[in-house]
């Protein structure tokens, strides 16, 4: 006997929109059984990973705070991926993002105009196409793989910021700490809630996830895109820190990437992802301080719910089929002989 895959005829575009659900249910069995195996109870443990995060105002601040990374990033991703663009460089391009932003930050550290912020977000969004232009030039120009050069380009943008710095953006009175000076108050975006770190950045997303839809849905480009093949460079947008560090993200890129497709390459699926990994990310840290978990649980429910994920698209799009296997020439031949 042996199974072989099958492609369906038409695959179930109803089990594409509930497969993301049956991933994250698969996802919470793994977990029960990782905490199990870690000597925690499991319920204790859930508690504090998807509920204790969000128990406050400030909590449920910080879960909109770090959505908001995702959702830009993820929606950028998704309209590349429709097109068969695979982008993996996301991490790379936030990067940049956030060094041509801040770099003009620091420039113009003493302007208080209300100018300075749209023009470090300009510079920021311009820094990230212009990253994501390189992997696009070598692919169009010489052929070479997108996801091979926009990947390793995310460990020269890295090494770039960790130069800057290092050496020439550091602080001279941060104690020699690898960190730049402080913002001003003109570079940063307002807050939407006191005593929060929620801000502006967040109407900033859900309008780009409302534009990624107009755009993939309703416009010509759009249309011709997810037709031919073209898709435009994503920019990318970084979070409220106020200046710059050597890691500007907790890998909000690579998982960008788990929520376009856990988000079913839609707007509003991402939107809905990018608050799933967001919680994810809430519930990791607060696994460490109140479990005592390494912050490798995160990454290990992150990439735990791909997999599922992965593995019910396979079952969608194919059937298994199991098939006798056919007997050699020679066995045959034997297998008469002996009912001879």
């Amino acid at each position: 006997m042996r199974i072989r895959l099958e492609a369906r005829a038409e695959p179930s575009q109803l089990m594409r929109w509930v497969s993301p659900l049956l991933a994250a249910a698969a996802t919470l069995v793994v977990g029960f059984v990782l905490f199990t195996i870690l000597g925690k109870n499991p319920l204790q443990a859930f508690y504090v990973f998807f509920v204790k995060p969000v128990e406050s105002t400030y909590g449920v601040a910080e879960l909109l705070l770090k959505a908001s990374p995702l959702m830009l990033c993820a929606t950028g991703l998704a309209a590349g991926y429709r097109a068969n663009v695979w982008n993996i460089g996301a991490e790379g391009q936030l990067t940049l993002g956030a060094i041509c932003g801040g770099g003009i930050a620091l420039a113009l550290q003493d302007q208080s105009g209300a100018w300075l912020l749209p023009l470090m977000i300009i510079a920021g969004a311009a820094g990230g196409m212009a990253w994501a232009a390189i992997p696009a030039w070598l692919k169009t120009r010489f052929n070479a793989s997108e996801i091979l050069t926009s990947l390793m380009l995310v460990y020269v943008a890295t090494l770039g910021l960790s130069y800057l710095v290092h050496g020439p953006w550091r602080d001279p009175e941060g104690f020699n700490f690898p960190q730049s000076k402080m913002f001003g108050d003109a570079a940063l975006l307002p807050n939407l809630l006191p005593e929060t770190r929620l801000n502006v950045g967040l109407l900033i997303a859900l309008a780009i996830v409302a534009a990624g839809w107009v755009f993939m849905r309703r416009s010509l480009a759009g249309f011709q895109m997810r037709v031919a093949g073209l898709a435009p460079a994503a920019a990318n947008y970084a979070g409220p820190i106020g200046q710059l560090l050597p890691s500007m993200s907790p890998g909000y890129g690579f998982a960008a990437i788990i929520v376009a497709f856990v988000g079913r390459l839609h707007p509003l699926g991402v939107l809905l992802a990018s608050l799933l990994m967001s919680l994810l990310y809430l519930g990791g840290e607060a696994a460490q301080i109140g479990l005592s978990l390494p912050s490798a649980v995160t990454g290990l429910f992150q990439g735990t719910l791909l997999f599922f994920l992965l593995a019910a698209d396979v079952f969608i799009n194919f059937r298994l089929r199991v098939q006798a296997r056919p007997m050699p020439p020679i066995a045959a031949a034997q297998a008469l002989g002996a009912g001879e």
